[in-house]
């Protein structure tokens, strides 16, 4: 009789534990970010989706419920920051997504995360990916005025790693306001992602845009900043990168002068350059290049973005 009795306690212990589990199933079903604010989304690109070609800027916009909050977010493992948006809605922020010129086709995550002081609710949005269609351009030189020496091999290695430590650091503040400007005006070559042939061998593609202009017209910067670095390479030749903060650079190269010296807080439309035709270049022109947050984007995109609805963000 004991055996019974313990065996129906036990039968009426198991259900209410099978019912137990079933709710709180049936709970999480209908309130899964309220009962697991911190969960990560299961479904990728539930809470939207966005879409461009490689080499394209997005504007993103993200809710963050409070203007307290710190919004980042990550895409094919770059860091995108974000920023308060002005429209007087404390609850949204804005960030600018570079889609690299050789980034992958297809849809990819972009995850967005809301740190707040006491929670951090994750977001996840679709980013579709459109391939871009290049040109490629045949050229048939001199070895000599293809291949280095070793002397000017171990020049250029140098110059790229100084470049690459330039490029990676992040000014935590943002610099730029309102929508950026061409900083010359002249025949767009639309070189932008062009992939260069020589005596056979494909090279890197051209990660910028080639401006052609009179010898000695200014260069004017595309919007605020800090010259961060001046230089004269071997193959860019004189030039200027500004960091707009928040890791957006522009570069200016080919310059005949730079007028601007590293760590000079510069102004929209300031001239810091003439156009020159130093480094290896044919005639004078602006070679403009732009990256954000490591990814190689066209500068037009930059100029062509939407950005008047963004500006007087409080800093």
């Amino acid at each position: 009789m004991n055996s019974a009795r313990h065996f129906q306690t036990l039968m009426g212990d198991g259900c209410l534990h099978v019912r137990a589990i079933m709710a709180v199933i049936l709970l999480a079903s209908v309130f899964p970010v309220d009962l697991f604010p911190n969960a990560p989304h299961e479904i990728q690109g539930a809470d939207g989706q966005y879409s461009g070609k490689q080499g394209q800027v997005l504007l993103v916009q993200v809710r963050a419920g409070s203007r307290a909050a710190d919004v980042t977010g990550r895409f094919l493992g770059r860091t995108i920051p974000f920023f308060t948006a002005p429209d007087g809605r404390s609850d949204m922020v804005v960030g600018l997504l570079g889609i690299d010129m050789q980034d992958k086709p297809g849809m990819h995550e972009l995850m967005v995360e809301v740190h707040k002081r006491d929670a951090t609710r994750r977001l996840s949005y679709n980013v579709l990916v459109l391939k871009e269609t290049y040109p490629i351009q045949h050229l048939t030189l001199p070895s000599e005025k293809v291949d280095l020496d070793e002397e000017n091999l171990v020049r250029v290695k140098t110059e790229q790693e100084r470049v690459k430590t330039v490029l990676q650091g992040v000014s935590r503040e943002r610099y730029w306001d309102g929508p950026f400007v061409e900083p010359v005006q002249g025949e767009v070559a639309g070189a932008f992602g062009r992939t260069r042939v020589i005596n056979g061998q494909a090279r890197s593609p051209h990660n910028g845009e080639d401006i052609s202009a009179p010898l000695g017209t200014p260069v004017v910067a595309m919007n605020d900043g800090i010259a961060r670095l001046t230089v004269d390479h071997f193959f860019s030749g004189k030039g200027v990168f500004v960091d707009h903060g928040l890791g957006l650079y522009s570069m200016y190269f080919h310059l005949s002068e730079v007028l601007v010296q590293d760590g000079e807080a510069v102004k929209q439309g300031q001239a810091i350059g003439r156009v020159g035709a130093t480094g290896r270049a044919t005639g004078p022109h602006l070679h403009l290049g732009v990256r954000l947050n490591g990814a190689r984007v066209n500068p037009y995109s930059l100029v062509n973005l939407p950005l008047n609805d963004v500006q007087q963000v409080a800093r």
